[in-house]
């Protein structure tokens, strides 16, 4: 039977003054602390955020001789930066389910909210984004009481990534184009902006034109160029068989990387 742990009502400084200090039964007894494996955050991806929200799945496997009482799992960056599992009454637990008598796994789903920088101050705590400067990689921290009150806190578990969402289009023209003549082909990059809640140019960045002839199963790589200063991409190529355009950007250290949609053009 699948049960929703929870350890009580607390909330609040209490609830982080819980989770922060590990208990007096954990520190005696060290070496039968739960251990906890098989963390998946995201499918094993990166968070990526656009504009709104962004919701992923979060599990684990928790085991003690005593079974497994209770499971937390949050990321945590900074007191203004943390993402929580979904949870109306503010503590956020994991489902756990036993699968054996030692053994749990565990699981729930975050949400965040890009809400930008204009947002009240004082909500600027959990699963909200509202600075650019969130974007990177955040620590992954891990709580785990076993059946006996034994406990595991470790505020350095893993990590995770959490970046901004890019957009990327495409347009190749004249269509459709005489064999050998010149194809001229346009897009733009753009970045969500967790402040400003919109997208913006992204410049100067490489990205790579690929050509996939009609039938085909591979792309090939024809060039690479650089965005402008607004996010605008331009070259041209050679037209000599029906097939299609696409654009890719590989991605940075705090931005998602991004393909174009495909853009089919018949060569007469």
């Amino acid at each position: 039977m699948r049960m929703r742990t929870t350890l009580g009502v607390v909330t609040g400084a209490l609830a982080l003054t819980a989770f922060a200090v590990p208990s007096a039964q954990a520190t005696a007894a060290e070496s039968v602390q739960p251990t906890v494996s098989d963390v998946v955050i995201n499918g094993g991806k990166p968070i990526v955020a656009g504009t709104g929200s962004v919701s992923f799945k979060v599990s684990l496997n928790a085991s003690h001789p005593t079974g497994v009482k209770a499971v937390w799992l949050d990321l945590f960056r900074s007191l203004g930066s943390r993402f929580v599992v979904d949870d109306i009454n503010g503590i956020s637990w994991l489902d756990c389910t036993p699968v054996s008598a030692t053994t749990s796994h565990c699981q729930g789903t975050m949400t965040g909210y890009v809400v930008g920088a204009d947002h009240p101050e004082e909500d600027h705590s959990v699963n909200l984004l509202h600075s650019n400067g969130q974007a990177g990689t955040w620590p992954v921290r891990v709580d785990a009481v076993a059946g006996d009150d034994s406990r595991l806190w470790n505020e350095d578990f893993t990590a995770h990534k959490v970046l901004r969402a890019s957009a990327l289009t495409v347009n190749a023209s004249p269509e459709p184009i005489r064999k050998g003549g010149t194809l001229t082909v346009t897009g733009r990059l753009t970045r969500a902006d967790w402040e400003k809640e919109s997208y913006v140019a992204l410049a100067n960045q490489y990205v790579k034109l690929q050509y996939k002839r009609s039938g085909g199963t591979s792309w090939a790589t024809l060039k690479t160029i650089k965005s402008s200063s607004t996010g605008a991409l331009k070259t041209t190529t050679t037209a000599t068989y029906d097939g299609s355009y696409r654009f890719v950007y590989a991605g940075a250290t705090t931005t998602s990387a991004v393909t174009s949609r495909e853009d089919l053009v018949d060569v007469q």
